[in-house]
């Protein structure tokens, strides 16, 4: 959506409070020993403190209110009682919502208790990828280039990108144009970020794999050849100079 009027922007920063304060508040609840269906619950909960429903549920019919994908997990893990966190595990977590009409999407990775497995590396360089990538945003530059940009930043670490996810316009639905706003360079994309438009802003900085494949569940998605992957993701709103991060609240950055 763009943003054209007052009562736009403060609907947009409600449904960004929801989500951005249902992640932070699990992040700081995932424990080892809990199940992902425990920390999903949890979510609902603080979401539902706002008046504000799961998006995925609402929009896809998502079996949870929100997406929690561990380990070799890459995106649109379903929250589960089998699934416990465990030392040393590598979890993401997606929030996204709607309130009062309005969309909103967050998310983060991050390791559960001590890094045993050496995570803590590739999440760094997550969140180092996307507030590089915000402070380039700005209405007028291509969404090309700021692909270009994050598959350099991960190529600097060492990482890769994953290739068929991405970003996406949001506001009065889950996904709006402009779509596929990717961590790589597309040569054929001619597209501009336009001011006041709002977009959900995310990395996917994989260890191993290029391309997310959708696993027999219907949801999750793994990498093409394996590994770990990392994302974080802000919601903003495009403007002449730096965006306003509308679910800065999380905290993911910080």
């Amino acid at each position: 959506m763009s943003i054209t009027t007052e009562s736009e922007l403060l609907g947009m920063q409600k449904a960004s409070e929801a989500v951005a304060y249902a992640l932070r508040e699990m992040m700081a609840y995932a424990e080892m020993g809990m199940s992902t269906k425990e920390l999903d619950r949890f979510g609902a909960e603080m979401l539902a403190k706002f008046g504000a429903k799961s998006a995925p549920y609402l929009t896809y019919g998502f079996p949870g209110y929100t997406c929690i994908s561990v380990n070799h997990e890459i995106c649109h893990g379903i929250p589960s009682a089998k699934t416990i966190l465990k030392d040393g595990d590598l979890i993401n977590i997606d929030v996204s919502a709607e309130l009062n009409g309005f969309w909103s999407d967050n998310g983060a990775s991050f390791v559960i208790g001590k890094d045993l497995n050496h995570h803590q590396k590739l999440v760094d360089a997550s969140k180092a990828i996307l507030a590089k990538t915000l402070c380039n945003i700005k209405g007028g530059v291509k969404i090309a280039d700021i692909g270009f940009l994050m598959e350099t930043e991960a190529k600097k670490s060492g990482y890769s990108v994953i290739k068929n996810l991405g970003g996406h316009g949001i506001g009065r639905s889950l996904h709006e144009q402009p779509d596929e706003l990717l961590n790589y360079k597309n040569r054929f994309d001619q597209r501009r970020f336009r001011k006041n438009s709002v977009v959900a802003i995310e990395t996917f900085i994989s260890t191993t794999s290029s391309y997310a494949e959708t696993q027999n569940d219907g949801w999750t998605m793994v990498g093409n050849k394996g590994g770990y992957m990392a994302q974080h993701e802000h919601t903003i709103v495009v403007t002449d100079g730096k965006p306003i991060i509308l679910t800065e609240m999380n905290g993911i950055l910080d």
